[in-house]
């Protein structure tokens, strides 16, 4: 059953018909900024791949792929959860060097995901990677790729309001960033979702580092598959939701993994049968560029930026027949 929650006097700034036009806007205005903070060009991906290259990601490790057999090519295909993999083989394949990089749309089906006001189980991101040096593989530059995210949807939001006067939404462009441990350290009694509204109503906009490993309860901050971003240099972006008064994820990101971390963490996670797939070979043996690049949510986007109260107002999916009632009587515009 979906977990439904309906803002008190809740009215959307946009009637349905501004509202497919002003997501069209954005996305073409945020790829713009996007692109032009970031050094990326777009180009096109995949759907589905071939389980057995390892290129899907696994995220936390229980979801089940969406699969389906393809006769003529004597295999089972599996629809991606993202393109977190493929992007840095593509990188490679297409000889891109340092400090350029790659945007798709990526769209995806989580069947086991948990539906509420955010979670939808169809998925469109944009996925994109850069290609980094070695000296660039550090926590200072992580940060100024996070701030020049944050400056690109910050801009978007600012054009858009040019365009449609009638949204209030307001965004804090200052980052703070914050460690998962010091989360923990300060706020010890609560669990993870909580201590990320605490420090989101705080600072409004923040970047959490450090996911995926393990924290001193022993315990990680949150799930984050061992074999693309190295859980030392990667993060969320969130923002503070006024709609829904609560913290609002955007973006999942980091610094890949290079030999060392992919093996250490393939060992920590108990993952270590994934070293002799194909992808996870040309990262152990050094093939593969150093990479930075990420997921940002484009139904989350716009759900944040036209001050929406559900992800169903900005995406069609499949929703529960409660969740249908609910949205109706709280005058909900589900698509």
């Amino acid at each position: 059953m979906s977990r439904f929650f309906a803002p008190e006097n809740y009215k959307s700034c946009l009637n349905l018909y501004e509202t497919q036009s002003a997501i069209g806007a954005l996305k073409g205005i945020f790829e713009k900024h996007l692109c032009k903070a970031l050094n990326l060009k777009r180009v096109s991906a995949p759907l589905f791949v071939d389980p057995l290259t390892g290129l899907n990601d696994n995220l936390s490790g229980v979801e089940r792929p969406v699969t389906f057999d393809i006769p003529d090519a004597l295999l089972n295909a599996e629809v991606v959860h993202s393109l977190a993999k493929w992007k840095r083989l593509a990188l490679y394949r297409y000889g891109f060097k340092a400090g350029e990089g790659i945007y798709t749309d990526m769209n995806a089906i989580r069947r086991d995901e948990r539906l509420d006001n955010t979670h939808s189980v169809y998925v469109d991101q944009w996925d994109w990677e850069k290609v980094i040096s070695k000296e660039e593989r550090n926590i200072e530059f992580l940060y100024l790729t996070v701030d020049a995210i944050v400056g690109a949807i910050v801009n978007t939001l600012e054009d858009l309001k040019k365009l449609f006067p009638a949204i209030k939404v307001n965004l804090e462009r200052k980052v703070t960033f914050v460690n998962s441990q010091f989360l923990e350290d300060k706020y010890p009694d609560l669990p993870p979702e909580e201590r990320e509204n605490e420090i989101a109503k705080e600072y409004k906009t923040v970047f959490v580092t450090g996911i995926g490993g393990k924290l001193k309860s022993g315990t990680p901050h949150g799930s984050r598959a061992p074999d693309y971003d190295d859980w030392n240099l990667n993060g969320d972006i969130i923002f503070w939701n006024e709609i829904l008064g609560s913290a609002f994820e955007i973006s999942s990101m980091g610094i890949r993994v290079d030999p060392v971390s992919m093996e250490k963490q393939l060992d920590e996670s108990g993952k270590t049968e994934r070293k002799d797939r194909p992808f996870h070979k040309m990262v152990l043996d050094g093939t593969l560029p150093l990479t930075v690049g990420g997921g940002i949510g484009q139904s989350r986007l716009s759900m944040l930026l036209l001050g929406k109260a559900h992800i169903g107002e900005v995406q069609s999916s499949v929703w529960d027949k409660e969740t249908l009632e609910n949205a109706e009587k709280s005058g909900i515009v589900i698509l």
